[in-house]
């Protein structure tokens, strides 16, 4: 199993931890810390070695950070995460807090103490993050205290050994682009920049460049490493060579000097030392990093990832890869969501369903030759009133069946070495009531909005969101996450920088692919989302029109439940949008499908509205 579904860290933990967090503050001349989820390389999955927030407070979601003060303990979390930070974390020792409408700098700025000296560990915040804190400090006349060292790795006496995953290649006929072409580009850039170099510290752009995939962290495929690029076409790869065999060895030294990641820092300070200019991007990069440099001499040239848009748009090798891995990936849904439909309301619990679906995904793929991989998350099984936890994790502890008359939201993902899945459907267990089927069809309007959309060549993701919202704003209800991420090629699930959000300002380009997932939630009742995956490309001429318009195609395949669909509630054009739809589900999976009973679900589920 790529799950686990155990729980490492308890809520009874909290306490005794924060206690002796705290009583290291003295020494180190400071009033409060705070204790991130990001990694050194500042990703979202991170290595059991890093794991520091979930140690600390139980917390075991994707996204947060905690304020550890004197007085109090903060966990801040954004709208996905609130229920399940409630039911993770000690409430006599942590509060609450918003990551999103009042993060830690903003907190501290309106709420903390005068003179705050707060404590960070540098390879840990990027350097955009840093200049908010020391904007928030010196308004209270605080400061920031710069550690040298992680305050809680020596309290964390069973800390995992840091991660060896192993190398593989990505071959060009899936890259669908030389990694020799990539270095040039990201070179090009450093020269036209005045740069000497490009620091690359995104292991997930170390994967696209050089053509790599690896398997140090849980679901993304890209190896904890961090690279050089110099503005003569060089480049240095800062690489563990225990994760490496002949083959990626041998492949790696054609094009980049391979060194250990333990040679970064003083590679930097030489490259410092000699005064040149150094482009990094302060979203991405450690503040440690910028400061190194200033510190020996050189200087720091902020700029966006060179290699963070090419690798968001996805070139013709990478489409078809990807396509193909959603069919296959469809047809195990399918086989799934017919078994789930042949049992008992109450013989199934979450964890057996998430088991049972990522065997299906395995077995689908051995029977098409295109192996499982991993799941590209946590798979996301929600029964009844979990449903409206938005990134619910089951346990042994929280299982419970999918019982009669409720709904069940099933959120996974497959990685494929043509490509990166993550799809969410919502269905009926047994008869459920009209509200629910009222607000599954008021979140389906949404999702075939977005499908459907046309707009010109500058629509940025903000620009889209409220297609995705307006049904469910008329009935006076929202969502409290974005509409769609972008998705990488057999990399990480979640990517940037094209999203469908609030605060989504990067345009959208032919070649990007995205989530659609609008959603709708009660809490301790019920939570619906509906997801596909889709690519934006060049739209179809429209009669009359005179601009051209960019649009949507569908990667997606699979059945959206009919029993829960309002019909009254949609207009002429949504039904023969999810008519069409499942049309094509049917055509294009059941040639994939060998089961015959399968094959009958499949056909029944797919009829016409």
């Amino acid at each position: 199993m790529f799950q686990s579904f155990t729980v490492t860290s308890t809520p009874e933990h909290g306490a005794a931890r924060v206690a002796a967090l705290r009583a290291t503050f003295d020494n180190r001349g400071i009033d409060a810390v705070l204790v991130p989820r990001a990694d050194e390389y500042q990703g979202e999955y991170v290595p059991a070695s890093a794991e520091r927030l979930s140690w600390l407070t139980g917390f075991t979601g994707s996204a947060g950070m905690a304020l550890i003060l004197r007085d109090k303990a903060l966990v801040f979390v954004d709208g996905r995460y609130v229920t399940q930070l409630a039911e993770q974390v000690d409430p006599a020792v942590f509060t609450g807090a918003d990551l999103v409408g009042e993060p830690p700098h903003l907190w501290i700025e309106r709420h903390g103490a005068k003179g705050l000296r707060l404590g960070i560990d540098p390879w840990l915040h990027t350097g955009a993050e840093v200049r908010k804190l020391e904007k928030a400090l010196k308004a209270i006349g605080g400061e920031l205290v710069v550690l040298k060292d992680n305050p809680l790795d020596p309290l964390w006496s069973d800390r995992p050994d840091a991660p060896l995953g192993r190398v593989r290649l990505q071959p060009n006929e899936r890259a669908g682009r030389l990694a020799t072409d990539k270095i040039a580009m990201i070179a090009e850039t450093a020269v036209k920049a005045g740069a000497a170099a490009v620091l690359l510290t995104d292991p997930s752009s170390i994967a696209w460049t050089f053509n790599l995939r690896g398997a140090d962290v849980p679901h993304t495929p890209h190896p904890l490493a961090r690279g050089l690029i110099h503005a003569d076409g060089t480049a240095e790869i800062f690489l563990d060579k225990r994760k490496t065999g002949i083959e990626e060895e041998a492949y790696l030294t054609q094009m980049a000097r391979i060194a250990p990641p333990s040679d970064f820092e003083e590679r930097v300070s030489a490259l410092a030392a000699s005064g040149v200019t150094l482009m990094i991007d302060p979203d991405q990069a450690p503040f440690a990093i910028a400061e190194r440099i200033r510190r020996d001499g050189g200087t720091v040239l902020e700029a966006d990832d060179p290699a963070r848009l090419p690798r968001a748009i996805k070139n013709e090798a990478e489409l078809d890869g990807t396509t193909r891995a959603h069919l296959q990936d469809g047809a195990a849904m399918v086989e799934f969501l017919a078994w789930l439909d042949s049992r008992q309301p109450g013989s199934v619990t979450e964890i057996a369903a998430a088991k049972e679906l990522e065997s299906i995904r395995c077995r689908v793929g051995e029977r098409l030759q295109n192996p499982l991989r991993d799941i590209s998350f946590d798979t996301i099984v929600g029964a009844g009133a979990h449903g409206a936890v938005i990134h619910y994790r089951v346990t042994e502890e929280t299982d419970q069946p999918l019982a009669e008359g409720s709904l069940f939201l099933v959120d996974s993902g497959g990685q494929y070495v043509n490509g990166t899945t993550d799809i969410t459907r919502t269905v009926a267990i047994g008869s459920v009531g009209a509200e629910e089927k009222r607000f599954f069809t008021l979140v389906l309007k949404g999702m075939i909005a977005i499908s459907t959309a046309r707009f010109p060549k500058g629509t940025r993701g903000v620009d889209l969101d409220p297609l995705a919202r307006i049904a469910l704003w008329k009935a006076g209800a929202d969502y409290a996450h974005g509409t769609g991420h972008g998705v990488g090629s057999y990399l990480s699930v979640h990517e940037g920088p094209q999203r469908i959000s609030r605060a989504a300002m990067q345009e959208l380009l032919p070649g990007m692919i995205l989530s659609n997932e609008p959603g709708y939630y009660r809490p301790g009742a019920f939570g619906i989302r509906i997801e596909n995956l889709i690519h934006v490309l060049p739209a179809d001429a429209i009669e009359g029109g005179d601009a051209p318009m960019l649009g949507f195609k569908t990667l997606t395949f699979c059945p959206i439940d009919r029993r829960l669909i309002v019909t009254d509630l949609l207009t002429d054009e949504e039904r023969r949008w999810i008519d069409a739809y499942h049309a094509e589900t049917r055509e294009t999976l059941a040639p994939l499908i060998e089961v015959e009973e399968v094959k009958a679900w499949l056909e029944a589920a797919t009829q016409p509205l």
